[in-house]
């Protein structure tokens, strides 16, 4: 009988022994990253990123800035420090952008220059020649903060953080116009659909306007207000049937001139908005909602209010 050929015994190669954590970007970011993260306009505030105006305001071509004239330094400072005190009054805790260029009387203006999302900051990319390099000392604020970055937008791409507003976690409004080109709405779309947006509502910012936050904005989680002639009849039909009461400005001047509809909401039903807004102001408070006015003529030469100096780095629902 021939003899039996003796077999070897190889061992198998192991099978998978690091298997992934199955949780998303959102659910680790506490952990991970820091208690950051925004899908609401009105939910209450606990963290915001600002720009206390340094040198750059000190001596610069206002025309060339696009101001509607020329500032006080001074007084400029101090109105951005007492809005950055009623969010402190309020528990909000505020961080500073400590370094920026010193040709950007712009960049108090930190809404404009990153848009945060349930997941990070988009770091945006300004349309104006004026603004074009505040996001990089932005970026860089963030990053020493913790506060991951989702993306930045680039290429051709231009956008704005003030051309998109939160409704809820699945519905936002999102701009096109001069501030937000066809490249840059698509690249915000994408991101937002990708973290489960499912309800984009297109809103077309008229000719010789800037941003949503001059026409549109939430008071609370049932009071919006409008500048009814520059906010699309699809937008306010949209938020109607979500239930929202629209406050009509009953101002042109307070629209376009005093910056009220430009507020920012501190928790649902309380605001801070731009004195000398009478007429809007008394509205709200009709509808139920608190108003706390500050002083900000001096900004306001710089065609921004309370909600362009405010960027928003976290909000919590009750």
């Amino acid at each position: 009988m021939a003899a039996t050929k003796k077999q070897f015994d190889i061992e198998a190669l192991p099978g998978e022994r690091w298997f992934p954590l199955e949780t998303s970007f959102e659910e680790d970011m506490k952990e991970y990253w820091g208690d950051w993260g925004v899908c609401s306009e009105v939910d209450t505030l606990k963290d915001v990123l600002m720009r206390r105006p340094g040198q750059e305001i000190d001596n610069f071509d206002w025309a060339a800035a696009r101001f509607k004239c020329a500032i006080d330094p001074e007084r400029f400072r101090a109105q951005h420090d007492a809005l950055a005190q009623v969010y402190r009054d309020h528990g909000i805790r505020v961080h500073y952008v400590e370094e920026q260029r010193t040709d950007k009387p712009n960049a108090l203006f930190m809404r404009d220059l990153c848009f945060m999302t349930p997941e990070g900051a988009i770091v945006t990319r300004p349309a104006m020649e004026a603004r074009r390099g505040e996001e990089k000392a932005v970026a860089k604020a963030l990053a020493n903060l913790g506060v991951p970055i989702v993306r930045t937008i680039t290429g051709s791409a231009t956008f704005e953080g003030a051309m998109c507003i939160w409704i809820d976690r699945k519905t936002v409004v999102l701009a096109s116009g001069v501030r937000t080109n066809r490249e840059g709405y698509g690249m915000m779309e994408y991101e937002l659909r990708r973290m489960g947006v499912m309800e984009i509502l297109h809103m077309q910012i008229p000719y010789g306007h800037a941003h949503i936050d001059g026409n549109l904005n939430f008071a609370s989680h049932e009071v919006a207000a409008i500048h009814p002639a520059q906010v699309p009849y699809d937008v306010c039909d949209a938020l109607k049937k979500k239930g929202f009461k629209l406050i009509e400005c009953p101002s042109r001047l307070e629209a376009k001139e005093t910056f009220g509809i430009n507020f920012v909401a501190i928790k649902p039903g309380l605001i801070v908005m731009p004195a000398g807004n009478e007429r809007l102001q008394e509205l709200l408070e009709q509808n139920g909602i608190e108003v706390i006015a500050v002083e900000l003529d001096e900004i306001m030469k710089g065609y921004g209010a309370i909600h362009c100096c405010t960027a928003f780095l976290k909000r919590e629902s009750n």
